[in-house]
């Protein structure tokens, strides 16, 4: 088999933490001219930007820029900055409550998704942070749902982006997470729920199956009143949804959830009312660079807790 050759170092930077869109050209084609490649490559380019861009010398070889007469060379690097379409901001902020060499821990507020993907892009925690916190080559440890608030950990150097990416694979980290969902004194807890969850690409809800469980969270009960529990959750694996699921399944649906138990239409973009209440409020590992145990635990709280009807009322804010 032909080894896979390295992608040299993007000669742009980055514009708002978002990477240029890097292409290689293919090994051959019938295509006299870069140009030509491009306006089949990229159907979705209207002719007239893909050629405002080559006039505007703002696509960029490994040798500088090109032009709109650059010849087709087989297997040339390209790279140039995807436009970007109008986000709605996210009105609240990444806290950041630890910052080393190695570890950047944030606080992430509801609505706000950690990497970029789909319409959200500019609008990311990732992206935010590489351009406020001038770390270009900051990259996600693990994932965290964009309407799930709490600590993101993010890794400053690609270099130890495995060391961190393999604790959360190996379920070396302890992860706790409180949530705010119906009570119901029929639901004995504590209990520990495994189910087996899929979760398919394009399909918003995953769903559960009858078949070995390769999912599980323990469910403890805080307190209740008015109808309403606190909530801690252990999850022990890490699948898509698994909380939201899990506790759905109980009966016990999280406040907030706009796909559990039953998928509701999308708000519109701006509306940040009845953020989800499930926050990620603690994570504890011991560190596979320094070997010293790590403990971070969120400042936010979850609304609806002391107050639900100010929580159903409001946009949620960045407490929340």
């Amino acid at each position: 088999m032909r080894r896979k050759s390295k992608v040299p170092p993007a000669p742009l930077p980055q514009r708002l933490g978002v990477d240029p869109v890097h292409l290689r050209l293919p090994p051959e084609g019938p295509w006299p001219t870069v140009r030509g490649y491009l306006a089949d490559r990229l159907p979705t380019v209207a002719p007239e930007r893909i050629d405002a861009l080559l006039h505007g010398r703002e696509i960029v070889g490994e040798n500088g820029p090109i032009g709109p007469d650059e010849p087709f060379r087989p297997g040339a690097h390209l790279w140039l900055h995807r436009e970007l379409r109008a986000e709605v901001p996210v009105p609240f902020e990444v806290a950041v409550l630890h910052r080393d060499e190695h570890l950047v821990v944030v606080d992430k507020p509801h609505f706000l998704a950690t990497t970029p993907r789909g319409r959200h892009v500019v609008e990311t925690a990732l992206s935010r942070l590489r351009h406020s916190l001038d770390l270009p080559a900051l990259s996600p440890a693990h994932r965290l749902d964009r309407l799930t608030a709490g600590l993101a950990m993010f890794v400053v150097r690609p270099e130890d982006r495995g060391a961190y990416q393999t604790l959360f694979r190996d379920r070396l980290v302890r992860k706790e997470y409180r949530a705010v969902a119906p009570y119901d004194p029929a639901v004995a807890l504590p209990r520990t729920v495994r189910s087996h969850i899929v979760k398919e690409r394009g399909v918003i809800a995953a769903r559960e199956l009858d078949a070995p469980p390769n999912s599980e969270s323990r469910v403890e009960l805080l307190g209740h009143r008015d109808g309403l529990g606190h909530y801690r959750l252990l999850p022990h694996s890490g699948r898509t949804h698994q909380l939201r699921l899990h506790m759905s399944g109980l009966g016990l649906p999280i406040l907030g959830d706009p796909v559990y138990p039953v998928l509701l239409p999308e708000p519109a973009p701006d509306d940040f009312r009845r953020p989800l209440q499930l926050l990620a409020s603690v994570v504890e590992f011991t560190d596979p660079l320094t070997g010293e145990p790590r403990r971070f635990e969120s400042r936010r709280t979850l609304a609806a807790w002391p107050d639900p009807e100010a929580w159903a009322a409001s946009g949620g804010g960045p407490a929340d």
